[in-house]
């Protein structure tokens, strides 16, 4: 099979593209970088000749509504209409868990790309996965100072090394109870719920960080759920990682 990772350079890409490498797994990386650009389309239908599978790490920075949802509805509806040229099989997205729960900027342009990919016509899986254990370490480095401002949240923070190995297992179906129904939703968590606060002030202990971590509780209607829960599967059919925050954080441990 012929594997595109639209994403491939990016924190989990590139796991991805790696694993599948390293399996045997025939694999091509998507990115501006590597002439495939999303927004205008440009290079889409050349990247995509042959492939049987999309996997859709993509991302864009922003915390805006308006800038996430356009991104992604633009880049999807590009990404789809090229695979259905191209007669892909399956298209299958990497999201996040609570992101049809919680009226965030970024969770809402998220949530267009599921809808936007899910109404294409062209076969998805929707891989929702938990915060990485990166998470914190990004939160502590968005500001510089010596005070850090880190969200109320409760995660189960999972090791993007997991969520790597889950979607090339969803992507080729490497073991028997592997395969999901097309079209539908996965949920994909790590082994503990945690306080993001506590991880961040891990963090910058171990990094020896001189840095105040101040927990805030974000304003509207986002907020209260991100502190309550509303981030973490809520269902009992979720797949579980086994790498904790602890492992991820002291490998040599």
């Amino acid at each position: 099979m012929r594997v595109a990772v639209v994403g491939g350079t990016g924190l989990i890409g590139r796991q991805v593209v790696a694993r599948m490498r390293d399996s045997g797994v025939e694999v091509v990386s998507l990115s501006r970088g590597e002439g495939v650009d999303l927004v205008t389309g440009e290079g889409l239908d050349t990247a995509l000749v042959g492939v049987d599978t999309v996997v859709d790490v993509s991302n864009v920075a922003t915390l805006s509504r308006a800038k996430a949802i356009e991104f992604f509805t633009t880049a999807t509806g590009n990404l789809t209409a090229a695979a259905a040229r191209a007669g892909v099989s399956q298209l299958i997205i990497l999201s996040i868990v609570g992101v049809d729960r919680i009226p965030f900027g970024y969770y809402e342009g998220n949530l267009a790309q599921e809808n936007a990919a899910r109404a294409s016509g062209v076969p998805t899986t929707i891989l929702r996965a938990t915060q990485f254990h990166e998470f914190a370490e990004q939160n502590l480095g968005r500001v510089p100072g010596p005070i850090a401002l880190i969200p109320r949240m409760r995660v189960a923070s999972v090791a993007s090394s997991e969520v790597a190995d889950e979607l090339v297992r969803l992507a080729t179906f490497a073991s028997p109870d592997a395969a999901a129904s097309v079209d539908s939703i996965v949920e994909f968590a790590g082994p503990e719920t945690l306080e993001l606060v506590d991880l961040a002030r891990r963090v910058a202990k171990a990094r020896r960080m001189r840095r105040l971590v101040i927990p805030l509780t974000l304003p509207g209607a986002a907020g209260r759920p991100m502190a309550s829960g509303a981030l973490l599967p809520q269902g009992d059919d979720c797949r579980t990682g086994t790498i904790t925050f602890t492992d991820w954080l002291s490998p040599t441990r």
